[in-house]
């Protein structure tokens, strides 16, 4: 059985809507720009959280 509980939902920020040159400013060492004609997006170079940690580890 669920406890009961206040049915109040969690507010989102939306995301960052960024230029080109921004995200080059914003942009960390392990971070890549991905862009297409329609997006602009901000990614991880390794995608998998347990292979950067690894290669933390090693560098």
């Amino acid at each position: 059985m669920r406890a009961s509980g206040s049915n109040d939902s969690t507010a989102l920020q939306p995301h960052l809507q960024m230029t080109l040159e921004q995200c080059l400013s914003f942009i960390m060492d392990d971070e890549l720009i991905e862009f297409t004609p329609k997006s602009i997006r901000l990614r991880k170079m390794i995608l998998n959280e347990g292979e950067r940690k690894r290669s933390g580890k090693k560098s």
